[in-house]
């Protein structure tokens, strides 16, 4: 259904309006006096201790920390947990002989590894890499093992009637099938792994955003804290809005509605 301009208008303009109010509600209260500036920091003192970490370098050292440690645990386990889960799905015997371990280990909290993980890599980016394959590995397996197991199994039949083989099957059959069930996981993960990395780096780590936040707040910078908050949040809105888009590219090439 088509929206009539105005409301497609509103629509846009909603989000915008929300955050202005949300701004100004916050610099109205830092300005009434009612905590001291030191402990709440307005929008304008956040944004100038953005700028300083900025100018300083700091900033973009921190954040790039971060953005390489997801990625490359994020991408890790990616590649290691959806073929796997694929073979999990496929295979009944093995998918209940191995159910039982990964339900034991997949309620325990990522941070939980984190004293495991600097013993066993020391200190530095593995234990971080390592700690965000973990928060993603167990979520997208089973994600992946479900997603194949509801394929009707007559979508298989007919493709193999027709004479598709195991290649053709998974890239033309499994894959799309798979596809929206994989990715809403996909895109779940990479929000938990944002989450999970910033208190990653505040045990053993001298760098990445979390560091910075724990550095700032040890010397009372909590306009930095602040920052570093927001900066988080930043980050992780555009990160969705990054899957959002690689999804609806894929949901178009395979013929599914845009969800744009």
């Amino acid at each position: 259904m088509t929206l009539p301009k105005s409301n497609r208008t509103l629509r846009i303009l909603l989000p915008y309006l929300t955050l202005v109010f949300v701004l100004a509600l916050w610099q109205l209260v830092a300005s009434l006096g009612w905590f001291l500036p030191a402990l709440f920091p307005s929008p304008v003192d956040v944004w100038h201790a953005t700028v300083e970490m900025w100018q300083s370098g700091s900033l973009f050292k921190h954040v790039s920390a971060s953005l390489m440690r997801v990625f490359l645990g994020y991408l890790l386990s990616v590649l290691v947990a959806v073929p796997f889960g694929f073979i999990l799905g496929q295979y009944r015997l093995l998918h209940d002989a191995l159910t039982p371990l990964v339900q034991i280990l997949r309620p325990i909290s990522p941070i939980a590894w984190i004293p495991l993980a600097i013993l066993w890599f020391g200190i530095g980016n593995k234990p971080a890499i390592f700690i965000i394959f973990i928060t993603v590995f167990f979520p997208t397996l089973l994600t992946s093992a479900a997603a194949v197991r509801n394929i009707d199994p007559l979508i298989i039949k007919s493709a193999v009637n027709l004479g598709a083989r195991n290649r053709d099957i998974l890239v033309k059959v499994v894959l799309p099938a798979t596809f929206p069930s994989i990715v809403i996981g996909l895109r779940v993960t990479l929000g938990i792994a944002w989450m999970i990395i910033v208190a990653a780096e505040m045990v053993g780590m001298q760098s990445g955003l979390g560091f910075m936040i724990l550095d700032a707040r040890n010397f009372l910078r909590i306009d930095r804290v602040v920052s570093g908050m927001v900066i988080v949040g930043l980050i992780g809105f555009i990160l969705d809005r990054g899957m959002v888009f690689v999804e609806n590219v894929i949901r178009v090439k395979w013929g599914y509605q845009s969800s744009f």
